[in-house]
């Protein structure tokens, strides 16, 4: 049975919403949510899931309330889980504690809960309703994408003067941005359960492409990415910095595999050049939500002209490079109606460098 909406129920579904953040970092590959647990208009209890394997929103927020849920409504970012995994069913875990009503946000995109936990509380005589909120649903680009599109969410980060050059055309790079910026790029990491770089990247800079802020680390712990660097020939030194992250390492590359580090793994694809569809196809199998792509302008290029992109933060130096300098992507077009159009859907500054977000036209 759906219930109607009342006046209260965006208020407490934007709080649950609010408490999902804290798992911004935290909770992959499973999505983030928030919970908050009400009777009377009283807050019992509140939630959210932090890491995958640990208690989820639901749970937490009814440990909150110390058995004071019973006759509650429970207010959910996104809908409560129908199945047992590594965790039980929230949805049966509400019931039991003898929730009257539960408001969610969004409805679970996962073929094994879309719309069942919703009904497996009706079966219990829970009233339901579904609002839904466009703050709930970003949330999670990334499990939505891996979910519905077989792919993850590929954010691109680049970091360009501005008339658009990305280096010298020595290659030195280091740094066309302020430190804001490049802070600012440490929340984007943190958030990203892989992050894909090429070759090229990693022989000119060497760049570790670790999180490094402590404001991103939960218990004292930072979750680290996945480094994937596409690799055709393996190119990349055994002593790149990279094989030290924690989160681990994937070169993807053409041809014979020959081991190039212990501990590294390998994607091979066939022809002269790394399949990119195949290969995100297959970071979505390793359940990897979301992927920002710190490369140059070959592999930023290469994505944006296959349309594998849906989100590009370029954050622009007020400096000009000039005209021999790297261009923020390697792309030519026979004409200007063939060019890849895009949108800003958002602008702030960010120390004295303007960064911009941009998503496909």
């Amino acid at each position: 049975m759906t219930c109607p909406t009342r006046a209260s129920d965006i208020a407490f579904l934007e709080r649950a919403i609010q408490l999902a953040v804290n798992g911004l970092h935290t909770t992959s590959p499973n999505p983030r949510v928030g919970c908050v647990l009400v009777r009377d208009g009283r807050v019992l209890g509140e939630g959210w899931h932090q890491w995958a394997g640990q208690g989820h929103a639901e749970v937490n927020a009814i440990a909150a309330a110390r058995g004071e849920v019973r006759g509650a409504t429970a207010y959910v970012s996104l809908e409560p889980c129908s199945f047992t995994g590594r965790t039980p069913a929230c949805a049966a875990r509400l019931a039991d504690e003898g929730v009257v009503r539960v408001v969610v946000a969004e409805v679970d995109p996962h073929p094994r809960v879309s719309g069942a936990g919703l009904k497996m509380l009706e079966a219990a005589g829970i009233e339901t309703a579904v609002i839904p909120l466009s703050s709930a649903r970003a949330l999670n680009p990334g499990y939505r994408s891996r979910i519905e599109r077989g792919r993850p969410f590929v954010r691109l980060k680049i970091a360009a003067s501005m008339d658009g050059r990305t280096a010298m055309a020595s290659g030195e790079s280091q740094w066309i941005t302020g430190a804001a910026a490049r802070a600012d790029v440490q929340a984007l990491r943190a958030r990203s359960c892989a992050i894909l770089t090429g070759i090229g990247t990693v022989l000119a800079d060497d760049p570790a492409l670790t999180v490094r802020d402590t404001r991103f680390a939960v218990d004292g712990r930072i979750r680290q990415p996945l480094v994937v660097v596409a690799d055709s020939h393996l190119q990349t030194p055994a002593t790149a910095r990279i094989h030290a992250s924690e989160g681990g390492v994937l070169l993807a590359h053409t041809g014979e595999c020959k081991r190039v580090a212990a501990g590294a793994e390998y994607f091979p694809s066939p022809g002269e050049r790394v399949d990119l569809v195949a290969l995100l196809e297959n970071l979505a199998r390793r359940q990897v939500n979301e992927v920002l792509v710190e490369a140059g302008p070959i592999l930023s290029g290469a994505l944006l002209q296959a349309g594998l992109w849906d989100e590009m933060v370029l954050y622009l130096a007020p400096r000009f490079l000039g005209q021999d300098g790297r261009p923020l992507v390697s792309i030519s077009f026979p004409s200007l109606a063939a060019t890849i159009g895009a949108k800003i859907v958002g602008h702030e500054r960010v120390g004295e460098d303007l960064k911009l977000t941009l998503q496909p036209h």
